[in-house]
């Protein structure tokens, strides 16, 4: 244990200057994400703003029985479980094929050019794209045009206004924005792959989509395995800013997500110590989830975090 020790610390005196480079990051984390969790307590309070937090009457577990015979709250748990399960299903495997597919591209220019543009979207903010988005989605907007245009409906609609269209709206909008970025870390993963295996796979006769399935995929695994752990773990969160920007009156009995219920309530009607046991109760079961996902993940694929 010593040497490891000893091995350890030698290797961070040869590191420093790229060890350092994550001290910004620990900084920003320390302020931004343990700080606040200090604030939790709350969740047990009757908080008020206009005085010290300890001042606050302690309330037990109020608050959560509250949220719990709420059904606003419960229907803001259907749409996000709605949304994010359609995004898991159908969301969570198109980075991947396009990793694999992006990887077959024999020139290097062409492959190039086609990651950049795929990158692009992700740097342009919610607040631009959401708007691109509602405007594509009008009366007149491109979609209608091209649906028209192509005999799958014979009249304008407004999708963005009607409820049943909106988990789909939040899929195609989240892909289309974030597939290119999303599948990095397969990119990554698919270029640290030894390519003595495709020539050796290549010599035995094996096709473009055997080398595909039996090397590029297999070699991934251990990647998929994580972000897909991620993934359900985090399956009780949204886009809060996506769907921020394209939620509506018309459409807010399907849009209201968990993160815009905790929002409504904390910020908008002010009951931060509800807000705050919502939230609470939210990170229990996430965690949950995550130890489950690892669990089960190890059991059947043996992949798991920890």
């Amino acid at each position: 244990m010593d040497q490891r020790k000893t091995g350890i610390m030698k290797a961070l005196a040869r590191q420093w200057q790229l060890q350092s480079m994550v001290v910004p990051g620990i900084i920003w984390m320390f302020i931004f994400c343990y700080i606040p969790m200090l604030w939790l307590v709350i969740a047990f309070m009757d908080y008020s703003i206009a005085k010290p937090m300890l001042e606050s009457p302690f309330v037990g577990l109020k608050h959560f029985e509250d949220f719990a015979t709420d059904d606003r709250f419960w229907r803001s748990i259907r749409n996000t479980l709605g949304m994010s399960s359609i995004k898991l299903l159908l969301g969570f495997p198109i980075p991947i094929l396009f990793a694999l597919l992006l990887n077959e591209i024999r020139s290097l220019r062409f492959k190039r050019t086609v990651q950049t543009i795929s990158y692009l979207p992700h740097f342009v903010a919610w607040t631009i794209f959401g708007g691109i988005a509602l405007n594509w989605l009008g009366e007149g907007g491109v979609v209608n045009q091209l649906l028209m245009a192509t005999g799958l409906q014979d009249r304008e609609i407004l999708y963005i206004s009607d409820p049943k269209y909106f988990w789909w709206i939040t899929y195609f909008t989240d892909t289309l924005k974030e597939t290119g970025w999303s599948a990095i870390i397969y990119i990554a993963a698919i270029a640290g792959i030894d390519p003595e295996l495709y020539e050796a796979a290549e010599l035995d006769g094996a096709g473009r989509w055997q080398r595909m399935w039996h090397i590029t995929v297999q070699s991934i695994r251990p990647t998929i395995a994580i972000l897909f752990i991620l993934a359900i773990a985090g399956i009780l969160g949204s886009n809060f800013e996506q769907i921020f920007m394209l939620k509506n009156n018309m459409n807010m009995k399907m849009a209201e997500s968990l993160d815009l219920y905790i929002y409504n309530m904390g910020l908008v009607s002010g009951r931060h110590s509800f807000s705050t046991a919502v939230l609470f109760a939210r990170s229990i079961v996430a965690l949950g989830l995550l130890l489950l996902a690892n669990y089960s993940s190890k059991k059947l694929a043996n992949e798991s975090i920890f």
